[in-house]
């Protein structure tokens, strides 16, 4: 087995800390490691006792240990992380989305019927994943789920059935008590 690599950390464990701290977790696990490295710096420390007490690949370490000696913290601070990709949908067209979803009288049953619309009002071919996956991000939207009201309802007709159930309803229960009392 070979001796641990040593070498000098420029930077004091507040900084380090500091570092972790303020950085996002993909690129803090690095800096932890760094940690490590610092607090075994006068004897050194192989890269398996880092990996145990971070509980990261040893791979990873020797390659963070790696890029620290050749470039220091800004080299770790470093990832090819794109992001996401641009949006289909650009925000007018979110906007008209939002104002369909939350529109009761609107009569779209589903994602599809949903997605249907959009094609042909835009004039596009979205994929119904990538359609899916959008509104169900932006708008938490769920499938088959009830809808709050039914388009062709008649309020007045609701309006009565619940004076009418109420009296009802109450009637039922007071006959079940009779009936279940000895």
């Amino acid at each position: 087995m070979s001796a641990p690599k040593k070498f000098v950390i420029k930077e004091s464990e507040k900084e380090i800390k500091m570092l972790i701290k303020n950085s996002i977790p993909m690129i803090s696990s690095r800096f932890k490691a760094l940690l490590v490295f610092k607090h075994y710096e006068q004897t050194g420390v192989s890269k398996l006792v880092v990996a145990k007490e971070t509980r990261l690949n040893q791979n990873s370490i020797q390659k963070w240990r790696t890029m620290y000696i050749t470039g220091g913290v800004a080299l770790l601070k470093l990832h090819n992380k794109k992001g996401f990709k641009p949006s289909v949908i650009n925000e007018a067209q979110e906007a008209q989305l939002s104002k369909i979803l939350h529109d009761p009288l609107n009569g779209i049953v589903g994602f599809v019927e949903l997605l249907e619309w959009y094609n042909k009002e835009y004039d596009t071919n979205i994929n119904y994943k990538t359609f899916h996956g959008f509104v169900v991000r932006k708008f938490q939207a769920k499938i088959k789920v009830a809808r709050k009201s039914h388009v062709n309802k008649d309020e007045e007709a609701v309006a009565t059935f619940k004076k009418t159930s109420v009296k009802s309803a109450n009637k039922s229960a007071t006959n079940v008590k009779k009936i279940s009392k000895p």
